[in-house]
């Protein structure tokens, strides 16, 4: 009597227009099935962005044939499930219209019982041009509404930006890091579902009061039965059974079951704990027969967890409390892993969560511009224990409030809170990325410059808008679906009120920040010591992929930096010229074109380290850092920390070292003197010794002082401060360092670098790196050493993988032991492994000549 499902894969598809019939592949999208069946070129490849522009401005068809077993046949219902149609579609089985869809993020079904056949039923999918749906719409607003970032001119519209009437990824029309590809299609799987009798339509685990004593829950069981009768409701997990007899009624119905759990097993983010998780089972049972008619199961973590915004000394707190615990948020912003959503598979996913884990993250962003993401990337947080800010799919714009619009986006949040509630990683859900600081309605001299475009009365419609989406609709969604869970209405904001003073405000003392005077402003890095705010949820700096990734999408006559390649692959319009000013500003000059490159991604490191590192030295005030960003969408210079390879750039290592969950952070920034902070967000104290060692970089160590140092946990202390006279004793600053060791139980824990002037002024000479094979490490391990300072020594491995440390910097004397994973594309991201043949270089291998003082 339980429901059966049945999945269908077996597709053709073909322009509106055209004849032939092409295979398909589902879940999937129009742009690759045309570049599977040779139609068009590789669309990442050089400048081919703009041939394959004239691809939504079709329509598309797709069909399948499929057969109906007799068991499901038999069923009284017959339902198609839609988990993701791309986005304006008509279906018809049989010839029978069933389905009209408009809305890429809802679950779409059909009951299609009476045209049901045990063989040759035939589905037909229709996909109108997204762009030909909505120009018409434009038209009959009778004005623009901003859209930065859609990239109209690409997709030879001119200014004619209608993604934002299109509820399909805003990342699909073009940003400042991605490229326009207009995607439809049938980018979810489709499913057949069979059942009879009753069905579990849903089943929430709601958590009203999670502490280490006892967890208060209650199953809320969504329920559809054809018959009224008498059942009993049956749920079981690893510490305890539950069942109530109930009376059914016909149709959708809702049961709710309390749940008591003494002493159980919590749910921690990465470096608090293990991130446990229950699988909850569900049952309907014959009450006379005991008889299971429908069966559910969820998994999900039990935790406490709230946004945690009071008055205090500085303004108004913003951080994340986990069962009691206040936790620094560490991590990045993500977005889509790919332009074509369809081709990431589980191990890119996996690849990209456990690289999170691997640089000491907590906590990841899913931007509001891509998709409300796949289950498995939830999953994987949650095995993973990593902290999900979730935005909801709107960015940098502003909507439509038209009843149809609003409709529509209520019944997606609906579906995917539905979809997601359940995962412990999720700690807040946020209206949108930056449209009420862009918009700035009630400060006139802020914002992006938007509303100047607009009249008065248009202005209040607008902003009217905006809070039917932003102020009513989603947190009233929310209230009904996860009662108890926080939501903020923007990033970045002050407060959730609707005091005129709360919104688009510059305040740092509440709410949370995006800075980007680094970058955009061309602010020094250094001010990302004194442009702080509670919460840094986005903050970064541009660099390139490694050599090898460039010529994936280029040839060798392309690296040039104003080459047309080059500038095709660089979406934020300043990118280069910005890399190129900012090297100008902290570095040598490189050799050629692939140095650049390598210095463009240590520029970018140097920059994040700056950043994440001013960040937690300030804690409490600050609470967490979410740099932007993990991931790219297609190869191309921009914030990432992993290129679209999934190759970790300078950023990530670096990443991994400022996160460290117990480390040193030094301070060089103030006149004469530099401070010694010892950065914790582990619960256990730390006492210890902390050993400043002055070292030449011919080797020589001038001086060494020890001091007795310490730290509560969960905290951060500056545990020193020392005089540039006391650390330097007279040695050229400009070929001296600093090298600070923390020890607890005669064990190193940490090792920091200060040096006492900028990288430019640094005397570096040619150094000569020596690798070697660990002996019986099977090649997965190596020491190196150098003859005087190697900085930013670079592994490059033959296989694809990541190694321990890289990028790091190496005095003569010191020993660094590295060892290689290899990416296996398997149920684990990283396993130990020989990465074949190994090239190392540093600094000085990519500068010119001139600037090394022995050449």
């Amino acid at each position: 009597m339980h429901e059966s499902k049945l999945l269908l894969n077996d597709w053709t598809f073909k322009s509106c227009e055209g004849e032939e019939w092409l295979p398909a592949v589902v879940p999937g999208c129009v742009h690759t099935d045309l570049l599977r069946n040779g139609q068009i070129p590789d669309p990442f490849y050089g400048t081919n962005e703009k041939l394959v522009q004239w691809i939504d401005k079709k329509d598309w068809e797709y069909k399948t044939l499929f057969d109906i077993p007799n068991e499901l046949l038999e069923k009284e219902h017959i339902e198609l499930v839609f988990n993701g149609l791309d986005t304006y579609a008509e279906v018809f089985i049989n010839d029978k219209h069933v389905l009209s869809a408009d809305n890429m993020f809802r679950t779409w079904e059909a009951d299609i019982k009476p045209y049901a056949k045990s063989e040759g039923n035939k589905l037909r999918i229709v996909f109108r041009s997204p762009i030909n749906e909505d120009l018409p719409k434009l038209e009959a607003l009778g004005y623009a509404l901003p859209a930065s970032n859609d990239q109209s001119e690409v997709g030879e519209l001119g200014n004619k930006r209608v993604s934002i009437f299109a509820r399909k990824a805003p990342y699909h029309y073009g940003w400042d890091w991605g490229p326009r590809f207009v995607t439809s299609g049938i980018w979810r799987e489709v499913e057949l579902r069979a059942w009879t009798g009753v069905r579990i339509a849903d089943l929430y685990i709601h958590q009203q009061v999670v502490t280490k004593e006892a967890a208060a829950l209650t199953a809320i069981l969504e329920i559809t039965a054809d018959q009224p009768g008498d059942r009993v409701i049956r749920i079981a997990t690893e510490q305890g059974e539950w069942s109530e007899k109930v009376s059914l009624v016909p149709g959708l119905q809702k049961v709710e079951i309390a749940l008591n759990i003494k002493n159980p097993k919590l749910w921690w983010s990465r470096g608090l704990g293990e991130a446990h998780l229950y699988t909850f089972t569900a049952q309907v049972l014959d009450q006379d027969a005991g008889t299971a008619l429908a069966e559910a199961s969820v998994k999900t973590g039990l935790r406490s967890i709230r946004l945690v915004r009071d008055k205090d000394e500085y303004g108004r707190s913003f951080y994340f409390e986990l069962n009691g615990v206040p936790v620094f948020a560490k991590g990045a912003n993500h977005i889509p892993n790919d332009s074509f959503v369809t081709e990431v598979t589980r191990e890119r996913y996996r690849h990209e969560i456990e690289s999170a884990a691997a640089s000491n993250m907590n906590m990841l962003r899913v931007w509001g511009g891509g998709i409300y993401e796949q289950d498995v990337f939830y999953e994987l947080c949650d095995e993973y224990g990593i902290l999900v800010w979730q935005d909801f799919m709107f960015a940098c714009s502003m909507y439509p409030g038209d009843e149809a619009f609003l409709t529509s986006v209520r019944h997606e949040a609906i579906d995917n809170v539905k979809r997601l509630r359940n995962h412990p990683s999720i700690a807040l859900w946020c209206g949108n990325n930056e449209i009420d600081s862009a918009w700035a309605h009630y400060n006139e001299d802020a914002g992006w410059g938007w509303k100047k475009d607009y009249t008065h009365e248009q202005r209040e419609k607008i902003w009217a808008d905006y809070e039917a989406v932003f102020h009513k609709l989603l947190p009233e969604v929310l209230s009904e679906l996860v009662p108890g869970t926080d939501y903020w209405p923007s990033s970045p904001i002050v407060s959730v009120t609707n005091d005129i003073n709360q919104h688009a405000s510059t305040s740092s003392i509440e709410g949370d920040v995006h800075y980007w005077g680094v970058w955009h402003n061309t602010e020094p890095f250094e001010n990302y010591n004194i442009k702080l705010g509670r919460f840094m949820s986005e903050y970064g700096f541009q660099s390139f992929p490694e050599h090898k990734s460039v010529l994936r999408y280029a040839t060798e006559s392309d690296l040039e930096l104003t080459s047309e390649v080059m500038r095709a692959h660089q979406k934020n319009g300043d990118g280069n010229r910005l890399i190129k000013e900012y090297m100008d500003m902290y570095m040598t000059e490189p050799k050629d074109f692939p140095s650049f490159l390598y210095m463009s991604q240590v520029l970018q490191a140097d920059a994040m380290k700056m950043a994440i590192e001013a960040h937690r030295r300030n804690r409490p005030f600050v609470m967490g850092t979410l740099y932007w960003q993990m991931n790219d969408t297609w190869p191309v210079a921009s914030w990432a920390g992993m290129d679209y390879y999934g190759n970790w750039k300078a950023l990530q290592y670096y990443a991994k070292r400022s996160f460290a969950d117990e480390m040193i952070s030094i301070d060089g920034t103030k006149d004469n003197q530099v401070d010694f902070y010892l950065l914790s967000d582990l619960l256990r104290p730390i006492e210890g010794e902390l050993q400043i060692r002055v070292v030449d970089f011919d080797g020589t160590v001038h001086h060494t002082e020890t001091y007795a140092v310490s730290n509560p946990g969960n905290a951060t202390n500056l545990v020193l401060s020392l005089s540039l006279a006391k650390l330097l004793q007279g040695h050229d600053p400009e070929r001296t360092t600093a090298v600070a060791k923390l020890l607890v139980n005669g064990q190193v824990v940490d090792v920091q670098r200060h040096y006492f002037v900028p990288f430019k002024d640094l005397k570096l000479g040619a150094a000569e790196v020596k690798i070697t094979e660990v002996e019986g490490s099977s090649g997965t391990r190596f020491v190196l050493e150098s003859n005087m300072l190697a900085k930013q020594v670079w592994l490059d491995s033959e296989a694809e993988g990541v190694f321990s440390d890289n990028f790091f910097d190496l005095l003569p004397g010191e020993v660094k032991e590295v060892s290689f994973a290899s990416r296996t594309y398997g149920e684990q991201a990283f396993a130990a492994a020989s990465p074949g043949k190994v090239v190392v270089r540093s600094m000085s291998d990519f500068i010119k000549a001139t600037h090394l003082l022995n050449k």
